[in-house]
Formats: structure tokens, C-alpha cells, sequence
């Protein structure tokens, strides 16, 4: 194996820079769906800035863990890896306030998979992150991201609307695929949640809140006073379809009420009335 010159020392800010903008090459090609070849991108880059492969692979796997407490896609073999050196921080920062539109990608179409369907993740102790990433991800808060980004959620809400069909139709109750609503679409944001759709054995209302997400299945997500509202007035029938991977390969896992069980919800927001008590 070759040895590294540079070894022990730290990456340079351009060198830093050079894998930052080759990672994001490399992931707008495999999102775009367009053929490459990493191990032809890992050779050039490393030519250019005198690193070994392991080197070189060790930090793309920095670059995806990352982009995974972004909320973003992270290119599929490099799985994420969490030793960081602090300086990748900054370079990240450097090409996403460079290329903003990245944080805003929504996929032309999402392939609707056989089954959409996996568990919902297992809660654990909330890992502690380096105060540099923990300002990056304020930076660039996912979960603001993804409530702003309306063409995503539309997007993603569309994709529940096939799925559910698809799911209804596939258990013989094509009456009730029929009568499937797109209710934020038709009656705009407010009801609480976003599409009704039925249960095949009974017939009985499910009242799906869409959340959608192009990062992993652990990226949060806000939650409106609406949404909270309905989920404890008729808690039997509301859940929510979280979407997540959705850039790439959408999953769903689902939430029901009481929401307490599953997730953390955390106040974030206050409304603010001046000269009332």
C-alpha cells in the first residue's frame, strides 16, 4: 500500500475544498441518476492532492455523516463515519452557502417502491455532536429547510396519494382508492392534516399528516398546533407518514398517536400578543 506524505497532518483548507466539491459531483450525478465511477473520481483527487485512497475514502465518509445531521442525501458505499477533523465543518459550509440550490433539491420524480413500508427508528440517547456541526446544522436547520421547501412536501404528498391507491387497490377496495383526498391540495393547510384516505377492513377515515424529508429517517421535523390539535382530538384515526430518503429511495414509517411514545416533541416556537394579560 502506498504510503501517505501527507500523513499526520491535517487536510488544508483547499484540499478540503477539492473533496468537498468532488463529493457533491459525484452526489448531483448519482441523484440526476447519470452514471459514474467513484473509484475514477478518488484516483483524480487523489493526483491532485497527494492523499492515499483510505485517506481520501475515510473522509468521504466524514462528508456523508455530515450531510446526514443536515438532513441531506449522502452518496450510497459511503456509509457515514463520525471522527471528524473540525476544519470539514467549514468546507461544507464553504460550498453550501456557495450552491444553495443543493439544499433545495427535489427529485423530478420519486420511483414508487413495492413496499414503501419500514419500521420507524428505535429512540436512543441523543448522541452528542461537536459545537462546530451543531452550529453548521443551525446553519442550514433541516427541519425549517424542509418546512419551507413547499415543492418537496407537495412532491411528497403526491407520492402518499399513489402509495395509499396503490395500497387500498392492491386489498381489493378500489371504491375507497376512489374516494382518496388530497386535502391540502384541495382545501389548502389547516385542517390538521394533509390527505384522507380509509382503512381497507372497515372502511374507517385515516387522516395522514405528510412530513418529507431527502435525509435519513432520524432527521426532525416540525409539528403545527393544528397537526397536535387533531392528533388528540381523534387520535384513532390521524398518524403521521413520515418520507424520508425521499431524493433517492422514499421509505415511509408511521407515527400514531399518542406521539409522546414515539418521539420527542420539544417546544420551539411562541406566539407573542402585546398589551394582553
Amino acid at each position: 500500500m502506498a504510503s501517505d506524505p501527507k500523513s499526520g497532518t491535517p487536510w488544508s483548507d483547499e484540499d478540503l475544498d477539492a473533496i468537498v466539491a468532488d463529493y457533491f459531483a459525484m452526489l448531483g450525478d448519482e441523484l440526476a441518476g447519470r452514471p459514474f465511477v467513484k473509484s475514477h473520481h478518488s484516483a483524480a483527487l487523489r493526483a491532485r492532492i497527494g492523499r492515499t485512497h483510505g485517506s481520501v475514502e475515510f473522509k468521504h465518509q466524514n462528508i456523508s455523516a455530515v450531510l446526514d445531521e443536515l438532513g441531506l442525501p449522502w452518496i450510497a458505499g459511503y456509509i457515514p463515519r463520525s471522527n471528524y477533523q473540525e476544519a470539514i465543518f467549514d468546507a461544507i459550509d464553504r460550498h453550501l452557502t456557495r450552491h444553495p440550490h443543493i439544499l433545495e433539491f427535489v427529485p423530478a420524480s420519486a420511483a414508487l417502491p413495492k413496499d414503501p413500508f419500514v419500521p420507524p427508528p428505535v429512540r436512543q440517547t441523543e448522541a452528542q455532536i461537536p459545537a462546530p456541526l451543531q452550529r453548521l446544522v443551525r446553519k442550514f436547520d433541516p427541519i425549517d429547510r424542509d418546512q419551507r421547501n413547499r415543492s418537496l412536501g407537495k412532491a411528497g404528498e403526491e407520492f402518499v396519494m399513489e402509495v395509499e391507491r396503490r395500497r387500498l387497490t392492491n386489498l381489493q377496495r378500489v371504491d375507497l382508492a376512489k374516494k382518496i383526498r388530497w386535502v391540502a391540495n384541495d382545501d389548502g393547510d389547516g385542517a390538521g392534516y394533509d390527505i384522507l384516505s380509509f382503512n381497507a377492513n372497515d372502511g374507517r377515515e385515516r387522516l395522514i399528516e405528510v412530513k418529507t424529508t431527502n435525509g435519513s429517517a432520524r432527521t426532525p421535523f416540525f409539528l403545527t398546533r393544528n397537526e397536535r390539535a387533531m392528533s388528540i382530538e381523534r387520535p384513532a384515526d390521524w398518524l403521521i407518514y413520515r418520507v424520508h430518503r425521499f431524493a433517492k429511495e422514499p421509505r415511509i414509517f408511521q407515527l400514531s398517536p399518542p406521539l409522546e411514545t414515539a418521539i420527542s416533541l420539544i417546544p420551539e416556537t411562541w406566539r407573542a400578543s402585546v398589551g394582553l394579560d
